[in-house]
């Protein structure tokens, strides 16, 4: 989280337990995926909280690695990745499947591409004022490329699912970017993961909704035998 590390760390705790109660709305196997996002982004956000202690301290240099490599594949390989395949298993619409199918594959080679990069480049973390800055050696010429392909795939999934409110959420976590795009430029990883994380309280609601609904589906079934 882009403030202290005591946010951080709350902000985990908040987030896992929403993922933790998003887990049990689960009526379909197909929801799992979707369901564990918020339990992820906690992950995430505990690992950057590690990084606020660690860094201002030289002798816990193997932490501030360990902790900076879990926060940058969770946002960079992880979420490309995830995202489309979530929403991929729960679509019914077969030419709706059919797109974020292709979104998906776009994905997966964006999240071996980051993988990559985060082999072959170091990554160093710094922290400026109230913010974590997240230096990179990716290659500059592919970084606007591969950002467009990043918004592409954890965005518009959001917009193709027929799952109710799924929209609502695709909204928001746009307008999230548009903010940290304009506001926060050089901390974009950092800030824009907290918006994204705060917003996977949507996911509890989406799903707590879709197991209201298919409880009332069972409902009229029984009562019409």
């Amino acid at each position: 989280m882009c403030f202290s590390p005591e946010a951080s760390f709350a902000g985990g705790v908040i987030i896992s337990s929403i993922g933790i109660f998003t887990i049990r709305k689960v009526h379909n196997p197909s929801q799992i995926v979707f369901a564990s996002i918020p339990l992820f982004f906690g992950i995430q956000q505990f690992a950057e909280g590690c990084l606020w202690l660690t860094l201002p301290l030289p002798d816990y240099l193997s932490m501030q690695k360990i902790s900076t490599y879990i926060f940058m594949v969770m946002a960079q390989v992880i979420w490309p990745s995830m995202i489309p395949l979530s929403v991929l298993l729960m679509e019914e619409n077969p030419g709706k499947k059919k797109f974020l199918r292709i979104l998906l594959v776009m994905g997966i080679a964006l999240s071996l591409y980051y993988a990559s990069c985060l082999i072959l480049f170091d990554v160093t973390p710094r922290i400026m004022g109230y913010h974590i800055q997240y230096d990179t050696g990716f290659p500059h010429s592919l970084s606007i490329a591969a950002f467009i392909v990043y918004l592409i795939v954890t965005i518009t999934p959001l917009f193709i699912s027929s799952i109710k409110r799924t929209h609502l959420m695709g909204i928001l976590m746009f307008l999230s970017c548009l903010v940290t795009a304009i506001f926060f430029t050089q901390f974009l990883t950092s800030v824009w993961c907290f918006f994204a994380a705060v917003l996977s309280g949507v996911i509890y609601w989406i799903l707590r909704d879709s197991k209201r609904d298919f409880n009332l589906a069972k409902l009229k079934i029984f009562n019409t035998h």
